[in-house]
């Protein structure tokens, strides 16, 4: 876990126009499976689209998170990630936490996300397993970078 220096480090903003965009789109592109091969311009409108959450050490981008949402009654958490080599310093929290307390997302109705094998970072923000999943559909293409 991080000490108190290493979260100190850790600086977070939402401002868009500090994002390191190649960095990101490099990340999600290249290392993750749920983006694989997404073309910047198609990150670029998600950005553009989407709350952003940037983690900064210094002056270097080492965490993301993005939120999809109308700001009233809903939000969907994607692209969370933090570097590989700043993993396992509490950087994943402090951005959930600081992003969770943001104006835009007091009050909502529901918060979502989807994740394959990070439960225990999202369950000590509240997150847990859909209480009637039979409520939800979704149309779901893993291939459509591939197509594009």
């Amino acid at each position: 876990m991080a000490t108190p220096n290493e979260l100190s480090e850790l600086r977070i903003s939402s401002n868009k126009d500090e994002l390191d965009i190649a960095m990101v789109h490099a990340f999600l592109s290249q290392e993750t499976p749920w983006a694989k091969g997404m073309p910047r311009e198609t990150l670029e409108r998600a950005i553009a689209g989407s709350l952003c959450f940037g983690g900064y050490v210094g002056s270097k981008q080492v965490a993301f998170a993005r939120v999809v949402t109308d700001h009233a009654t809903f939000a969907y958490l994607c692209d969370v990630f933090v570097l590989p080599e700043y993993r396992g310093k509490g950087y994943a929290h402090a951005l959930l936490a600081q992003l969770f307390a943001s104006e835009s997302l007091q009050g909502l109705r529901r918060i979502m996300l989807a994740t394959t094998d990070a439960h225990h970072v999202y369950r000590p923000h509240g997150f847990k397993a859909l209480s009637n999943p039979a409520l939800f559909m979704e149309v779901h293409d893993p291939d459509v970078y591939r197509s594009n």
